[in-house]
C-alpha cells in the first residue's frame, strides 16, 4: 500500500468552517440530512452516466443508501453505491471549501448570508457540516470507472490538515465514517438517527436503510413523495390520507391544489385548506406556513415566506430544486425565487377558492364561515390580488334579508339598475342593528340594495377597497350619500335647525334636514373624511390618538317627534333636543352620556 500523503489546508480554512457552521446552519442535526443528500446525488450521477456509458450500466441496479450505527464505538457510517470518486475528485469535491478559502474569498464575504452561502461550493458546505458533531471523519471512495478494488481514503479532523492514502473497497461508491465527539453521543443512538432520517430524508429517490449495531436493517423511506406523482395518477383518497399524515388532522381537508411549475424556475406545490381552522388562527405571530422540501429533502416546517399572512391557514408542501440545501429562514427572506413561488402559490389558492365558490357554493359558505374574516385581511395586504380577493367576499344584504352572508359584490352589481354607480353598505355591531339602521331607510324606500356589515374590521375593509369594478363603495352613515337630493329647506324648518344647532353647540358640526330618514326621527352622520364608529375603535385600540368626533345631526322634519319639538320652548325645547340626540346615539349602537336621564325623559314623553 502506498504511503499516506498529508496535505495542509490553506490558512483560512478554520475561518471558513466557523462561518459555515455558525452562519449557514441552525442546528447540528442538519449534518445527517446533508450527507444523505450528497449520497443521493452520487447515485443520481451514476444513473445519468449509465445512460451514456454502457460499460457501467450493469452497476445501475440495487442502488441504495445505508446508515450504520456503532453505538459502542460512538460512530456512524453513511454508505452509497453511487458514482464514487477518484483521488483527484475527492480533493476537488471535498476540498471545495479549502480551495475556496483564499484571501480573495474572504474579501468577498459580505455578511449577507444568501450571497455568502452561494460563494461556498455546495458539496463542500454539505460535507463539512459533519464537523459540527465529529472529532474525525474518514471518506472511503471507489470510482465506478475503477475496475480493480483500489480505492482512496481521505481523513481529516476539520482543522489544518487532511490525509490521503490508497485503500481497497469491493464495490463502487462512498463510505463516510464519522467518529462523533464527546458532546454528540446522541447521533449514535438508533432512535435518534431513525427520527432524523424520517424527518429529513423520508422521500429521497432511493432506498434508505438504517442498520443497527446488531445488523438489523430497517427501510426508512417506504413512503412515496405524493406531490411528485402526476395528478392524473392520484386518487382523492390518497390526497386525503396524505393530508392527514402531514398535519395530524383527523378531519378531511376542505380542498387541495396540486401543481408543478416548469421553466426558468421549477417547483411543485401541494396545498390544502383544512375543514376547521387551527386553534391559534388569530395569533398572527404563531408558527405557520408550509413544509419546505428541496429535491425531496425536508428543510423546514412552517416555511412562512411562501404564502401571505392572510392565507396562514393553508397547509401543505412546496418542493423545489432551485434553492440551496443550506437555506435558512434569513436567506428565504431575500431569495428571489421565494417571491416567485409565493406569487404562484397564492394565485393557486385563490383560484381554487374561486372554483369552489362557482362549483359548490354551499361548500364555499362553509369555508367563509371558518376563514372569511382572515381572508378579508388580504384586501389590504395583497394589492396585486386585491380585486380577486374582493370577488371572494360574502356579505349579508337587504336583498335576501338573511343574516347569513351569501351575497358577493358581483351579485350586487348584477342586480343594479342601469346607470347606478354606487355600492351602498351599512356597518353595525349586529345584523339586526344594520338591518334596522335609520341610515338605510331612504335607500330601502327607493328599492336600493344595501350590504349589511357586522365584522369588526368591515369598515376598515371597505374604506381600503374604495371601489370594485368601477363602482364606488359608499358608507350610508356618511354625509352626502345622494348628491341628487333636493336640499331646499322651508323657513320654519331653517329656524328649527338654527335653534337645535345653537343648543347642541360643539357636540355636532351641523344640523340638517335628512334625505335618508323615512321612519326614524333623527340620526347622526359622520363627515365624509372622518372614520366611522367601528373604524375609530380599531384605530384607538391600535394606540392612535383620535380627535373628538363632530357628527352631523340629521332630523326627519316630517316625523311626529319633530312636529312636537316645534311646539316647545325654553328648557322643554332643549331637553327634547337632548332626547332626540340620545335617540340617534342609541340608533348608532352607542350609549347616551347619561342613560338615567334618557330613561326619565322617555318615561315622561310616553306618559
Amino acid at each position: 500500500m502506498a504511503r499516506a500523503k498529508t496535505k495542509t489546508f490553506q490558512t483560512e480554512t478554520k475561518q471558513l468552517l466557523k462561518l459555515m457552521i455558525h452562519s449557514l446552519y441552525s442546528n447540528k442535526e442538519i449534518f445527517l440530512r446533508e450527507l444523505v443528500s450528497n449520497a443521493s446525488d452520487a447515485i443520481d450521477k451514476l444513473r445519468f452516466k449509465a445512460v451514456e456509458d454502457k460499460t457501467i450500466s450493469k452497476l445501475n441496479n440495487d442502488l441504495k443508501i445505508d446508515v450504520k450505527i456503532f453505538k459502542e464505538e460512538n460512530k456512524i457510517i453513511i454508505s452509497d453505491n453511487g458514482i464514487g470518486m477518484t483521488e483527484e475528485e475527492i480533493v476537488q469535491n471535498i476540498g471545495t471549501i479549502a480551495r475556496s478559502g483564499t484571501s480573495s474569498f474572504l474579501e468577498n464575504i459580505t455578511g449577507d448570508k444568501q450571497k455568502d452561502s452561494n460563494l461556498i461550493g455546495q458539496f463542500g458546505v454539505g460535507f463539512y457540516s459533519v464537523f459540527m458533531v465529529a472529532d474525525r471523519v474518514q471518506v472511503l471512495s471507489k470510482s465506478v470507472y475503477e475496475e480493480s478494488d483500489a480505492a482512496i481514503l481521505w481523513e481529516s479532523s476539520g482543522e489544518e490538515k487532511y490525509k490521503l492514502e490508497q485503500s481497497t473497497k469491493d464495490l463502487n461508491g462512498t463510505d463516510i465514517i464519522i467518529y462523533l465527539n464527546e458532546d454528540n453521543h446522541e447521533f449514535a443512538e438508533e432512535g435518534r438517527v431513525k427520527f432524523l432520517l424520517e424527518k429529513y430524508s423520508q422521500y429521497i429517490n432511493f432506498p434508505l436503510n438504517l442498520i443497527s449495531e446488531s445488523g438489523e436493517t430497517n427501510r426508512i423511506n417506504d413512503s412515496e413523495a405524493l406531490w411528485l406523482k402526476p395528478k392524473r395518477s392520484i386518487k382523492d383518497e390518497e390526497y386525503v390520507e396524505f393530508y392527514k399524515f402531514i398535519t395530524f388532522d383527523q378531519d378531511d381537508p376542505l380542498l387541495w391544489a396540486h401543481n408543478k411549475v416548469e421553466g426558468k424556475n421549477e417547483y411543485t406545490n401541494l396545498l390544502y385548506i383544512p375543514s376547521k381552522p387551527p386553534f391559534d388562527l388569530w395569533n398572527r405571530e404563531s408558527p405557520r406556513g408550509v413544509k419546505l422540501y428541496i429535491q425531496r429533502v425536508f428543510i423546514m416546517d412552517d416555511a412562512s415566506h411562501f404564502l401571505p399572512l392572510y392565507l396562514r391557514f393553508v397547509r401543505g408542501i412546496i418542493d423545489t430544486s432551485d434553492l440551496p440545501l443550506n437555506v435558512s429562514r434569513e436567506i428565504l427572506q431575500e431569495h428571489q425565487l421565494v417571491e416567485t413561488i409565493k406569487k404562484g402559490a397564492t394565485k393557486r389558492v385563490l383560484d381554487s377558492l374561486i372554483n369552489l365558490k362557482k362549483d359548490s357554493f354551499d361548500k364555499y359558505k362553509d369555508f367563509w364561515n371558518e376563514y372569511g374574516l382572515v381572508l378579508k385581511e388580504g384586501t389590504a395586504e395583497d394589492f396585486e390580488n386585491k380585486e380577486l380577493i374582493s370577488s371572494l367576499l360574502l356579505f349579508s344584504s337587504t336583498f335576501s334579508e338573511k343574516e347569513t352572508p351569501e351575497n358577493t359584490l358581483d351579485d350586487y352589481i348584477s342586480r343594479m339598475v342601469e346607470g347606478d354607480d354606487k355600492i351602498y353598505y351599512c356597518v353595525a355591531d349586529t345584523y339586526q342593528a344594520a338591518a334596522n339602521s335609520p341610515h338605510i331607510e331612504g335607500l330601502k324606500s327607493k328599492g336600493k340594495e344595501v350590504l349589511l356589515l357586522t365584522d369588526r374590521i368591515d369598515e376598515w375593509l371597505m374604506t381600503g377597497l374604495m371601489e370594485y369594478k368601477g363602482k364606488e363603495l359608499v358608507n350610508v352613515a356618511k354625509e352626502e350619500i345622494d348628491q341628487e337630493v333636493d336640499k331646499k329647506v322651508s323657513e320654519s324648518d331653517q329656524d328649527l335647525l338654527t335653534k337645535i344647532k345653537k343648543h347642541l353647540g360643539e357636540k355636532v358640526s351641523d344640523v340638517i334636514v335628512s334625505s335618508r330618514l323615512t321612519d326614524s326621527a333623527s340620526c347622526l352622520v359622520v363627515p365624509k373624511n372622518e372614520p366611522g364608529a367601528q373604524l375609530r375603535r380599531i384605530l384607538e385600540a391600535s394606540g392612535q390618538t383620535m380627535d373628538a368626533s363632530n357628527p352631523i345631526f340629521e332630523i326627519n322634519a316630517k316625523h311626529k317627534l319633530l312636529k312636537k319639538l316645534k311646539d316647545l320652548k325654553g328648557k322643554q325645547f332643549n331637553s327634547f333636543v337632548d332626547f332626540l340626540y340620545d335617540y340617534a346615539v342609541i340608533a348608532e349602537g352607542g350609549s347616551p352620556q347619561d342613560p338615567a336621564k334618557y330613561l326619565r325623559q322617555l318615561d315622561k314623553y310616553l306618559s
